[in-house]
């Protein structure tokens, strides 16, 4: 059987991005320890309470040591509930000193919603069932808009708040 010159290149370049694909995947996986994410925190939707981090009383930032925070989260209808202040009103911004290490826990009520400190690498989908978890380190001083990028409705526009990292 004969292959003609130009269907060796293309085989070539096929097996050969392939050898790639799997390398980085491989690298990946086994010497950086990539995985995806197996052990998923459920929770009940219609119960979110049940929770200890998502009772009213414990949503919102929370210093857990120095320069260690858990900001608790609940993503409904529209807003995104980071507690309430000594007034009753809803809390639309949070702030946290430079050089913190922020742990989000964010669960939803009702849809999907997303979760994104523009700016920043925080950015996971909200699903209700679940607890959504992310760890970072906030290095740059500055005020994070907090959207949601996951469209949830007709409201979708008015889901932001503010993070701001202070020095």
């Amino acid at each position: 059987m004969h292959l003609h010159k130009y269907e060796k290149i293309w085989l070539m370049f096929g097996v050969g991005s392939l050898v790639v694909f799997l390398l980085v995947i491989g690298i990946g996986a086994f010497y950086k320890g990539t995985h995806p994410q197996s052990q998923m925190t459920t929770i009940d939707p219609q119960n979110i309470e049940a929770n200890d981090a998502f009772k009213q009383e414990n949503l919102g930032l929370t210093k857990v040591d120095d320069k260690k925070y858990i900001l608790n989260v609940v993503a409904s209808a529209f807003n995104y509930d980071l507690s309430v202040d000594e007034d009753g009103t809803q809390v639309k911004s949070i702030r946290v000193p430079k050089g913190s290490t922020v742990l989000f826990h964010v669960t939803s009520k009702d849809v999907v919603h997303g979760f994104e400190l523009a700016g920043t690498n925080v950015n996971m989908m909200v699903e209700p069932g679940y607890v959504s978890s992310y760890e970072t380190v906030m290095e740059k001083p500055g005020e994070y808009t907090l959207v949601c990028n996951e469209y949830c409705g007709t409201g979708h526009h008015l889901m932001y708040a503010t993070v701001e990292v202070y020095e």
